[in-house]
């Protein structure tokens, strides 16, 4: 533990989840590189050390996972976990799902995606209050998914339930990898057979049936387990992350009322502002590597073998990158910020998640110029990888 006057994080604890970026801009000034005993892990929070480490794949890996927990486990990653891979390996596998994640064909997918949103709005349109993650957060995500796996409308409500519990924890705990449901969730099995027996236009059937060359020179097809990884990954990512985004539009913009009504006045404004709010709220905080060789930060060593957690919230708030970092301005020029992570890992879901916040704002501001939360019923959804609201009650004004 530390010393009174010293700094201390600790990712799982509720206390930090509540506001850590008073913390994070103490790492920042006091311990640029962090190192916990508790946990055994170093960390670096400032923007120009994680703009450094994460594209250096060879001396920061992903192959044993990018959550300290998994990291730490020595848990065996299936194949075909491709955000746990590093090349050569992990660039066959990325270059399969870009094939679906490609600029075009998510600009394709406006009308559907505005469908959802409109849908799941008009469903609360007069009400004088109502829980936009319930409204929309979780139901907006989930559609979308959904349409993209080829999951039936009817259940897609039960496999977002299933992925969000595996990805939950309570205070102070740590994911569970036992079993490897949180990354092969077998709920989708039967989803994943059904469609190699009745192809149709979806993300599950381009998967089962894409020919590429694997790391042995070989030209095949993805195995169903692989295809089972895949797909629990892109749902699990989509569902949480994109949800968490929707909530902290609702939350920032309530916050800062002159703010919204320049947006209800000027909607060009909102794409800047759906990069704003990832700068100042992202939903994971951190990505772990595992680190293959001794690297030096702030003259301080990092040693082989060890996990290091590259704080991409509190790099989006490094005042060497951004003046003002703990502010929030829909006009602040952005060059980069770091939601999406950085280097071969960048986040293929990126372009989905730009277009489903883009959209949910529209909308919302379209229908609902104002509006108040009532704060003692909002809660921080409580899981040691991403930050954000499990219910948010707005108040229509």
């Amino acid at each position: 533990m530390a010393a009174d006057d010293e700094v201390y994080w600790d990712p799982y604890d509720a206390e930090f989840t509540t506001d850590p970026y008073p913390i994070y801009r103490r790492l920042r000034e006091e311990a640029p590189l962090y190192y916990n005993e508790k946990y055994d892990f170093y960390a670096v929070s400032r923007f120009a050390d994680v703009e450094r480490g994460l594209p250096d794949w060879k001396t920061f890996r992903s192959s044993k996972g990018n959550i300290l927990e998994l990291i730490k486990s020595d848990f065996e990653i299936p194949p075909g976990t491709l955000i746990f891979e590093d090349p050569p390996t992990h660039d066959i596998h990325r270059r399969l799902l870009a094939r679906v994640f490609t600029p075009r064909r998510i600009g394709m997918l406006e009308p559907q995606v505005r469908r959802f949103c409109t849908n799941a709005l008009d469903a609360v349109l007069g009400e004088k209050r109502f829980d936009l993650m319930a409204a929309v957060g979780a139901e907006m995500p989930m559609r979308v998914i959904g349409m993209l796996l080829g999951i039936p409308e009817s259940d897609q409500p039960a496999i977002r339930d299933t992925t969000d519990e595996v990805l939950r924890t309570e205070d102070g705990g740590q994911m569970d990898f036992r079993g490897g449901a949180v990354l092969s969730n077998e709920a989708f099995g039967e989803y994943i057979d059904w469609r190699r027996r009745h192809p149709s236009n979806d993300l599950m059937t381009e998967l089962l049936n894409a020919e590429f060359e694997d790391e042995n020179g070989r030209t095949r097809t993805l195995t169903r387990d692989e295809v089972l990884t895949y797909v629990t990954v892109v749902a699990g990512a989509g569902n949480e992350t994109t949800g968490r985004l929707i909530g902290w539009i609702g939350s920032l913009l309530a916050q800062h009322p002159d703010q919204r009504r320049e947006l209800v006045d000027d909607p060009s404004l909102i794409p800047n502002a759906i990069e704003e709010i990832l700068r100042m709220e992202p939903a994971g905080h951190s990505i772990g590597r595992y680190v293959t060789q001794d690297v030096e930060f702030h003259g301080e060593t990092v040693p082989a073998g060890s996990a290091l957690l590259f704080n991409v919230a509190s790099a989006n708030r490094d005042e060497r990158r951004y003046p003002d970092g703990d502010g929030f301005d829909i006009r602040r020029h952005i060059s980069q910020q770091l939601a999406f992570g950085l280097g071969g890992h960048y986040c293929l879901g990126a372009a989905l998640a730009r277009l489903e916040g883009r959209i949910a704002m529209e909308e919302i501001l379209r229908r609902f110029p104002r509006w108040e939360v009532d704060w003692d019923g909002a809660k921080l959804a409580q899981t040691s990888t991403v930050r954000g609201w499990e219910t948010l009650p707005l108040i229509i004004g």
